[in-house]
């Protein structure tokens, strides 16, 4: 790593240790979460093998994860940059309760804990960071409220943005929720990120919402208009139930609505086959055209 990925690592590490002090004085729950986490992080940092943590809740119901339904249209160039020429790679995961990991039972269990660990996998040379940023309850306008905190601070290569389930449960409007997000993603390209959209999960209590489809629709849109990459969660999900007959029981908690460790399991493994692919495939005439104009 060169100068400017230690003075980064140097900084993050300083940040992760006063927030561990910083909520030994608050909360002792709090600290297993950002312990737990953090070490993860590390782990993939350094290339530390920590799968086997989760070995012993490894699910026998196999992980479907169908290509067309789990691969990035557009290349991650910032981040392939990054892997290209071995500097650190840092991704913030953004999001609100499906990446805080309500529904986990650890912080390990997230999906941001177990992209980490895939990646490790994956790449085990390469330093990479993957930083938990939800929180529970929020919605768009909530994270933007903290972008700058809890995205801009941390200088992403890379960031994963859930969104648009919170809107739905309460009180969807079309119009702000569609400027919402063009505004995220906007400001997410402004300090020369990569750009990967999550949309909501297929859930029973999100189902039955009339607005989820206007929603997955609003999101699917915003991404081709602003030329960024939408990972489609809410559609892989449906496969599961719908094609491969999976009850909701094997990757929906016990509340109808949040994710549980196998799914969370699932989407990290297709979160990391779906970088992979985009910072490893040869870019094509196609994405050269969608991407437009380089500000990098």
């Amino acid at each position: 790593m060169n100068f400017a990925d230690n003075y980064r690592l140097y900084m993050w590490v300083a940040r992760y240790i006063s927030t561990v002090v910083w909520h030994s004085l608050r909360l002792r729950h709090e600290i297993r979460l950002e312990l737990v986490g953090g070490l993860f992080a590390a782990g993939s940092l350094f290339g530390i093998g920590v799968a086997p943590v989760l070995a012993a809740a490894t699910s026998v119901t196999p992980c479907v994860l169908p290509a067309d339904l789990t691969r990035l249209d557009r290349p991650l160039k910032r981040t392939a940059h990054h892997l290209a020429s071995g500097d650190l790679i840092v991704i913030v995961a953004l999001g609100s309760s499906s990446t805080a990991g309500a529904g986990a039972s650890s912080a390990a269990a997230t999906y941001p804990s177990r992209l980490a660990v895939e990646l490790a996998q994956r790449f085990p040379s390469q330093p990479i960071m993957v930083l938990n940023r939800g929180i529970s309850g929020e919605r768009a306008i909530d994270m933007l409220a903290r972008f700058d905190k809890s995205v801009v601070a941390e200088h992403p290569d890379l960031v994963l943005w859930q969104v648009g389930t919170n809107s739905v449960l309460r009180g969807y409007e079309h119009s702000l929720s569609n400027s919402l997000i063009h505004d995220g993603i906007r400001r997410m390209k402004a300090i020369g990120a990569d750009v990967v959209l999550i949309d909501p999960q297929f859930a029973p209590k999100v189902i039955v919402k009339p607005e989820i489809e206007d929603m997955v629709d609003l999101i699917s849109t915003a991404a081709k208009q602003e030329n960024v990459d939408l990972f489609h969660r809410f559609a892989l999900m449906r496969h599961w139930h719908e094609v491969n007959d999976m009850p909701f029981e094997t990757f929906v908690s016990t509340d109808g609505l949040h994710m549980n460790d196998w799914s969370y399991s699932c989407i990290g493994k297709a979160l990391a086959d779906a970088i992979t692919d985009a910072v490893t495939r040869p870019p094509s005439v196609t994405d050269s055209l969608s991407a437009g104009p380089s500000a990098r």
